[in-house]
């Protein structure tokens, strides 16, 4: 039974097996011309009609072929008319013969397409109508298992236009879904690329921007002192350390980027930071210093990455944003609850309102945290300085 212009295939919302666009508009109509108006053509013939029931016969026998070309512009009008031919042609056509099919076709184009009020109403008055003529005026051509066949077929083909519509509605939901489901993993793959990269290059680049700033001082100040051209050699060696490995991991992350499978074979492949690295972690003009009790063996590798980005955008911002800082202790432990990293430092930092409003430093650790189920806090530390407290649990949901 023809009706959507496409059929599912597989259950779970795969592609569908769509038909032309053309076979779907002039099958039923052909279909139902070639059914209904040779077998009027033949009653008129057997009958013996006088010629203008003869016209009339072949004129009803074609009204629903011939609306049916409209029925995916006007799927409710079509419904309505071809459901008065088919009333019609009951009452007419004293022999029998096919049933009208052209109703068929109306009904479940009418009911797929979304219009299902005008297929139940049109269906309801032009079967009722067509019902008080047969026991009104019927005579012996309306009997009662004529009359029960024919509602019998018409509940049939509606029971079977809900199913498809239903199944449309179904794959239209699944294919919503989907397209939400995809979005979503892209926003959250544009958002971890996004603060991947932030945390990078804020880190790399305060660095090169202090050393950068000391090597051209000494350079302009002290340009024949030895020490402070060693002092401005080591400024520059730094800067080419440190420009390096934040390359080679901005090449890593944009190499997923460019990579259809996920692997660009040209990008370095550079170890995900752990615990081991931390003691790399250097702040100009800053001492840090690492109270580490954490056994790293224990400690599952999604953890220590957050650890060592959150331990690292807090250096940074302990170089952008606290002057006077001296030191700056990192402290990890474990307890009952989970694992505990503490950065803070004695300089004059932020205010705490203007810390928990954060930047964006502020809010890519805070989501490192709670992607793992934990969190974090940001603010001014008792005394003098500023502190960055995460709280990440032993067992995590999802690595980061």
């Amino acid at each position: 039974m023809p009706g959507p212009d496409s059929f599912h295939g597989g259950w779970q919302g795969g592609p569908p097996f769509r038909l032309p666009r053309a076979f779907t508009l002039w099958a039923p109509v052909l279909l139902s011309f070639a059914v209904q108006v040779p077998a009027a053509l033949w009653i008129a013939h057997a009958s013996h009609l006088r010629p203008v029931a003869v016209i009339l016969l072949i004129g009803i026998a074609m009204v629903g072929p011939i609306v049916l070309i409209g029925a995916r512009r006007w799927p409710g009008p079509v419904v309505a008319i071809t459901a008065i031919a088919a009333a019609a042609d009951a009452v007419v056509n004293q022999v029998g013969g096919p049933p009208y099919l052209a109703l068929a076709f109306a009904i479940v184009g009418a009911i797929v397409r979304g219009a299902r009020v005008w297929a139940w109403v049109s269906i309801s008055l032009a079967w009722g109508a067509t019902v008080v003529v047969a026991l009104v005026f019927g005579g012996t051509r309306f009997e009662g298992p004529r009359l029960v066949a024919t509602t019998l077929g018409i509940l049939i083909v509606v029971g079977l236009a809900e199913g498809l519509r239903g199944r449309r509605e179904r794959h239209a939901e699944f294919r919503r879904r989907a397209t939400e489901a995809r979005q979503s993993e892209l926003q959250a793959e544009r958002v971890r690329i996004a603060r991947e990269l932030h945390d990078v290059l804020a880190h790399s680049l305060s660095q090169i921007n202090v050393q950068a700033g000391v090597g051209l001082h000494l350079m302009e100040k002290q340009p024949q002192n030895p020490a402070s051209v060693q002092k401005a050699a080591d400024a520059l060696a730094s800067i080419k350390d440190t420009s390096k490995t934040a390359l080679e991991e901005v090449r890593s992350v944009l190499g997923v980027l460019r990579a259809e499978n996920g692997a660009d074979p040209s990008a370095p492949l550079v170890p995900e930071p752990g615990l081991d690295r931390l003691s790399a972690l250097t702040v100009p003009g800053v001492r840090v210093e690492l109270d580490d009790r954490l056994d790293h063996a224990e400690v599952p590798q999604p953890v220590q990455f957050a650890i060592y980005r959150i331990v690292q955008e807090s250096l940074t911002n302990v170089g952008r944003h606290a002057p006077g800082a001296t030191v700056a202790r990192v402290a990890l432990a474990r307890d009952h609850t989970g694992y505990r990293v503490s950065v803070r430092d004695d300089g004059r930092g932020p205010s705490g309102a203007a810390s928990e409003s954060g930047g964006r430093g502020v809010l890519g650790m805070r989501e490192r945290a709670e992607l793992l189920g934990g969190r974090l806090t940001a603010g001014p530390a008792p005394g003098d300085g500023f502190e960055v407290v995460a709280e990440l649990p032993v067992r995590i949901g999802a690595p980061s």
